[in-house]
Order: C-alpha cells, then structure tokens, then sequence
C-alpha cells in the first residue's frame, strides 16, 4: 500500500458511487490501508451492454470490462479488494472478523442498508469496542427524509446551492456535477481523522454520522445570510455580486474562453490600459456596476481577436487575475499541472488526478493501480484472518467471495 502518515490505519471501504469512493481514495493516498468490501455484482455484468459513463479506462473493455470502467478506476487507486457476499450468514460474519481488527468502517448506503444487514453501529462495536464506523447517507440516519433515495443532482437543489446558479430568476442551473458529493467526501476524510485522533484520547471507538444533503447545505453560507437579512439572491451568472468587471469572456478560435476578474480599482484600471478599453478608466466600483453590461462588451471586443495564450501574457504583466476556461484535453496539457506531475498515469498510461496535498512523506511513487474485482480475496482472507487454503477455496465453491461476476 501506499506510505504516508496514516499508514498503520485500517479501513473497511463499503462505499459505491463518487462521494465514500473519493473519501477513501484521498485517505489511501496518505497512507491508510484500504479494503474494499464489494458484493459480487458490485462492477457490472461479464458483459457490458453499453459503454459506461467516462467509457473504459484505456479506451478498450479488454477482456474484463468490469474491471475497465473508467470512473470507477479512477476512484480506486491504493486499494485492496475483496468481493464478499455480506447478504450470506458466512459472508457477514467473514465481514465482522475484518471489522475486529480494523479501525474504521466507512460506507455511504441509505440508512436503513446497515441495520438491515445486522451491521450497523451496534452490531460493529460488539465485534470490536474501538471501531469508528462513518456512516454517509444521504439525509442522515434520521428525520422524515431519512430513508429517502438520495443522488447527488436531487440533493443538490435542496441544499439552496442551485438558487443563485444561472443568469436569471426563470432559468435555474444545477452544476450537472453533483457538488454534494465531492464537498463529502472531503468532510468525511476530516471526520475520520478527527475520530482517529478522539480515540486516541479517549479509548473509544464511535458513530460518525454525515449526510450529503448537509454536506451541500454547509455551502450555501453567504446567501442563507443575504436572505435571513432580507436581500433576496438574484442569479447573475459569471457575474460577481461585490466585483465588477469579473466574467467569461470569448477568445480568438473555436470555443475558446478566457475568466477575467478585477478586484481593485488599480487592476480595473491596468486592464483598461492594456486593452485600451473604450470606457473611463476612472470608474468606482459603483460606476462600474451601474455600466456592467457595457464594461463587458468592451473586454470581449478586445478579447474576441485574440488567442488565449497571448491575452494571459498581457494581462499577467498587469497582475489581473486572469485563467483560462479548459476543456478536458487543455487541463492535461496544462503547464503548470504538467510541471507539478499532478495527474498520475498509474491506469494504463491514462493520467489519474493526484493528490492536491504536498508534504513530505506523501507521494505517488508507491501508488497502486485499482485492483480487479476480488484480487486480494486470498491475501487478505490469509494474512488477515489466518484462513487456510481449504476454508478460501469453500467460500469460493459457495459463491461467498469471487472473483469475476457471477453473470
């Protein structure tokens, strides 16, 4: 596995979808150990009807496209994994010897997934007193919503995070990119360090509970008080509500943008010299609210013409705050994620987002590719549990753990 400060820490990984996968893939890429509990059917069908979405890792299905698909992969780094059936008496009790000696239960089913199974918290900790069990439903484990089916794009618009998306009152956005899971699973990786630390102190293992809806919620901090005030948010697209100029504005060649914002009447005027815009440079802030549709079309006049590369250049001298808007192709290529080796081509050559935290101790030298569905089933079951060889091959005749689908 990799090293990193968490590397004597051991979690149990129920997690399915972006918002639990994500928050194991960071606490693996400092150092945790990682095993991934996946029921037999958990990647798909032998046979892929369609071409999953974000496609096959590499381009191909191969010959396990279970083990290709793409989004998945890329949640999967510095993992182990092991394809256990938990719905079988065996199965679940196999599960409850892991969970004695490990450290941290993480799963983000619905509420009622876990006491279904007989493994919820109560259960967890009369196999082992000091487990942290992190528990990611949608809504929480209680409240009227609780046992409601939750995704991240139909949480999000009740989160009030989607009220103040958009460029007018009669056209509502969502960020089609269900915010809601990724703020939770960086608020998860901070509980389970938080409660790895609280054990330490006290002794004690514990429920942490999280919800995404809530995750969301947390967000939405300045309009909640703009409204508790009683100043109504309106959508004002790339617009910012304090700044001005502050937008997207279109470039020479196809579909090109560039982001531009001043926060400063010095940067407002910088940029009217360098792009000679047709307005008053002497503007106040307040001026240039009131001329905010015209200030805009001055700067995409001037930018229109223009590559990007070479609008970046000028206005960089100037210190404007200025970025590129990148497709998928550009943010590779991009210089500056180039030169820090962000993305890390462990899959297949296909290069993997890294890790954003840089300290020492931590790097992407050691990093393990995703693993194929029940790889490690007999390591694990051996060095964990002390199975022997016999005991592993009657799980596998009785369908317990695999290591390809069933079907």
């Amino acid at each position: 596995m990799a090293r990193g400060p968490l590397e004597d820490v051991r979690i149990l990984d129920l997690t399915h979808v972006w918002a639990g996968p994500l928050a194991t893939r960071i606490l693996g890429d400092l150092g945790a150990q990682i095993l991934k509990i996946e029921a037999p059917m958990s990647r798909g069908p032998r046979v892929y009807p369609t071409i999953p979405l974000g496609s096959f890792i590499g381009g191909e299905p191969g010959d396990e496209p279970w083990n290709a698909n793409a989004v998945f992969v890329k949640l999967m780094r510095n993992k182990k994994s092991i394809a256990l059936d938990l719905k079988t008496e065996v199965g679940r009790s196999t599960f409850l010897e892991l969970v004695a000696i490990s450290d941290v239960v993480i799963e983000n089913f619905s509420a009622r997934a876990m006491a279904s199974l007989e493994l919820d918290y109560e259960h967890l900790k009369q196999a082992n007193p000091e487990i942290i069990h992190v528990a990611m439903p949608g809504y929480g484990l209680s409240g009227p919503y609780s046992e409601r089916v939750a995704f991240g794009p139909t949480v999000e618009p009740m989160s009030g995070l989607t009220s103040v998306m958009g460029y007018s009152a009669e056209e509502p956005r969502a960020t089609a990119m269900a915010v809601p899971d990724p703020t939770s699973a960086v608020n998860a990786t901070a509980a389970v360090v938080t409660a790895l630390r609280m054990r330490d102190l006290t002794g004690k293992g514990r429920l942490v509970e999280m919800s995404l809806h809530e995750s969301a919620t947390s967000y939405s901090g300045p309009w909640l008080i703009d409204t508790q005030l009683g100043h109504e948010p309106t959508q004002i697209g790339n617009r910012h509500p304090e700044l001005t100029p502050h937008g997207i504005y279109p470039c020479f060649g196809n579909d090109s943008w560039i982001a531009i914002g001043c926060r400063s009447d010095s940067e407002f005027q910088a940029l009217c010299d360098i792009c000679e815009l047709e307005v008053d440079r002497n503007w106040t802030l307040s001026e240039r609210k009131a001329n905010e549709s015209v200030l805009d079309e001055a700067i995409a006049r001037w930018t229109c013409d223009r590559y990007y590369d070479t609008i970046v250049e000028s206005l960089s001298i100037g210190n404007i705050p200025v970025g590129g808007v990148f497709d998928t192709e550009r943010m590779l290529a991009n210089p500056q994620s180039v030169s820090r080796g962000f993305f890390v081509p462990i899959e297949r050559d296909t290069p993997i987002p890294g890790n954003p935290i840089k300290m020492d101790g931590i790097s992407s030298d050691d990093w393990m590719p995703c693993p194929k569905l029940g790889e490690h089933n007999e390591e694990v079951l051996e060095d964990w549990l002390d199975y022997d060889p016999d005991r592993i091959q009657a799980l596998y005749d009785d369908g317990i753990i695999v290591n390809r689908p069933p079907r």
